[in-house]
């Protein structure tokens, strides 16, 4: 059985027996930098997205309400921007048509690109509870993108604007821009009050209404969007669009404690990444089958569901810029114009979101202090719900024509094996999780091969991706645009 430490050494081995029978200045092989970024350039290539059509701007949307024209965003003014993203529209909406309503949400809507549909319409908010999706919009799949330790904006090929136009909300109320006091107690709360800003959305832009609907998010939308979908697939109705199905990314499914602290032992293919000696590895593996066993049922103590904070305080021992977003980052911690780079925060003055430049540009109120996750509880007596696992989910799955979970394999803060064992312990359709096994190396990324895993049964996908951290568009676009394009039906097979 080969190794990679094995491989490694005998080309070491070989390297030496070589240097001493061949002239000296063959001993050493060397690569110059613009050798190294020649290959980096031509690796690069694979990672293109030849799915797009090469040009700029968007299909343009007439809008016959003159209310419409209040939001428009000049696509070649966007502060820092150097290059005209085209024509878009934002700012602030009701939850409600009451002429005294005082909560509203921001959102920015943006319609296709030159080769994306005009039929459909993707919606996507971001976690927390609380956190902006402002962030998903500028780092993960938004039309431009100002990544972490970027100087500027550079334009997105792999923005979810290249397959249809995408609406980007910033709720619920109490989140980023968002204006009025919170007062929901549960995701059906949330879910009426985010119906009712999409009514007031399609009477300020009827155009958009019958459009075909995809919801998706990250993070904690693992619990906002089935609530949202089965609002609406239990209200007939309720809204003038036709859902067809979910995207759910590193979603938050079942209890804190199942989904997140279960799993202590920790994949091969990171356990060096952590670099955790073998007397704290052999500890961990000691506590693994008793947290395992609580998560199906069987009584455990709290002292010993610790394991995830443990492992967390370890990995900051050896390594102070450990990311629980994204496990391979060390030091230097890069720049984030969001301000928010991980496990290690840093202050940047100011966030690309409060600069009075920005905020005039996108019609956003000025007097807010925006931060990326709000410290406003955005469920003032804590989300009452369930997890979705146990409730909705399972109907959503049944009504959905695809639904679609993702989940990265470099993820610390919520961890793929904990979503495995919810699917596991979930039923739909009939029958209790996945009937067959997933299978290794099954995510076929096109143009760069094996990235992952993929397992589809009874209207349910589930992917995993290798290299990524909690936030796929973001560390993993080309993967994640390849995703969408299956939930949409835009291709056949994943």
């Amino acid at each position: 059985m080969f190794t990679v430490r094995g491989i490694v050494t005998a080309l070491a081995a070989t390297a030496s027996l070589f240097s001493t029978s061949v002239h000296a200045e063959f001993q050493t092989r060397q690569l110059r930098k613009p050798d190294v970024h020649a290959r980096q350039v031509e690796a690069a290539k694979r990672w293109s997205n030849s799915h797009v059509r090469r040009s700029t701007g968007v299909q343009n949307i007439t809008f016959s309400n003159p209310k419409a024209s209040e939001f428009f965003v000049n696509g070649s003014a966007i502060p820092e921007v150097d290059f005209d993203v085209g024509p878009s529209w934002s700012g602030l909406l009701p939850i409600s048509g009451n002429k005294n309503e005082t909560r509203q949400l921001f959102f920015w809507f943006f319609p296709p690109g030159p080769g994306g549909s005009l039929d459909d319409l993707i919606f996507w908010t971001n976690g927390g509870p609380g956190c902006s999706s402002m962030e998903g919009f500028l780092q993960e799949n938004g039309p431009f993108s100002w990544a972490v330790g970027e100087a500027k904006p550079t334009p997105n090929e792999f923005s979810w604007t290249n397959l249809s136009s995408v609406l980007w909300v910033e709720q619920p109320v109490g989140t980023g821009f968002s204006q009025g006091k919170p007062n929901i107690n549960n995701e059906d709360d949330l879910a009426a009050q985010l119906v009712g800003f999409l009514q007031q959305f399609l009477i300020v832009f009827p155009e958009m209404k019958t459009k075909k609907l995809y919801l998706t998010g990250e993070s904690y939308a693992g619990t906002y969007v089935p609530y949202i979908a089965n609002y609406i697939y239990t209200h007939p109705g309720v809204v003038d669009l036709n859902l067809q199905g979910i995207l759910i990314s590193d979603p938050s499914l079942s209890w804190k404690w199942c989904k997140k602290k279960s799993r202590c032992r920790l994949r091969p293919q990171v356990e060096n990444v952590f670099s955790f000696n073998q007397s704290f590895m052999a500890e961990l593996d000691a506590t693994a089958a008793k947290v395992l066993s609580h998560c199906q049922g069987n009584p455990l103590s709290r002292q010993r569901m610790d394991v995830w904070d443990t492992i967390f305080n370890a990995a900051l021992i050896v390594n102070p810029a450990f990311n629980i977003y994204r496990i391979f980052d060390t030091f230097p911690v890069l720049w984030d114009v969001l301000g928010f780079p991980g496990s290690f925060p840093q202050a940047q003055t100011p966030l690309y979101f409060n600069r009075t430049d920005v905020k005039k540009a996108i019609h956003a109120p000025l007097d807010v202090n925006w931060a990326e996750c709000s410290d406003i509880n955005v469920f003032p007596k804590g989300d009452q719900s369930l997890p979705p696992a146990f409730t909705v989910l399972p109907n959503v799955i049944e009504k959905n024509n695809r639904t679609v979970i993702v989940h990265g394999l470099a993820d610390f803060i919520l961890i793929a094996e904990g979503t495995r064992i919810v699917i596991q312990n979930m039923t739909w359709g009939g029958l209790q999780g996945f009937q067959t096994p997933i299978a290794n190396d099954s995510f076929i990324v096109d143009g760069v091969g094996a990235l992952g895993t993929i397992h589809t049964e009874r209207g349910l996908t589930y992917f995993e991706v290798e290299l990524s951290g909690h936030m796929v568009p973001q560390f993993s676009p080309k993967a994640a645009f390849q995703i969408m394009q299956y939930l949409m039906g835009f291709r056949s097979t994943p």
